[in-house]
């Protein structure tokens, strides 16, 4: 099954480096984001490649852990972060790059699954548009937590 990827984007009126820092405090995530109620750091000291980390989010009032890693770093340019849930890879990449004003904030979120079942294949048909619509909502609330926390502490 071909991979579905959604990018959203926002300006941060904060530098890159303010952003990477609040978009790379895994323990503060709780803090920062509304959907993330647990982070458990399980490996690595520093957010870089091969850090894992235990996220649970609350999503439509139910709450979901996945176990995330960073597979792609390049501070403050660009991040890759990677789970398998059910035999489907999610990959999240986020980027940032300089602008006048501040950081044009990008995360591009897809799915992908190499050898889906008949009923996963109905599923993303049925159930496809609703599921894009709710993921932007939910990459765009994100962003916006991001924004607002880098803005705050830039402002300081």
């Amino acid at each position: 099954m071909a991979g579905r990827e959604l990018t959203v984007t926002r300006v941060v009126h904060a530098s890159p480096e303010e952003v990477w820092r609040v978009l790379t405090d895994l323990e503060g995530a709780p803090r920062t984001l509304r959907g993330v109620t647990r982070v458990e750091v399980l490996e690595g000291a520093s957010y870089d490649v091969g850090t894992r980390w235990a996220e649970t989010r609350r999503i439509l009032g139910k709450e979901e852990t996945q176990t995330m890693e960073v597979t792609g770093s390049d501070p403050p340019r660009r991040t890759v972060i990677e789970s398998r849930s059910t035999g489907v890879l999610y990959r999240t990449v986020f980027t940032l790059e300089p602008i006048a004003d501040g950081t044009e904030l990008s995360v591009c979120f897809g799915a992908s699954h190499p050898d889906p079942t008949l009923l996963q294949r109905v599923t993303v048909t049925v159930f496809g548009r609703v599921g894009a619509a709710l993921t932007s909502r939910l990459l765009n609330q994100d962003l916006e937590d991001i924004a607002r926390r880098a803005e705050s502490s830039s402002a300081d």
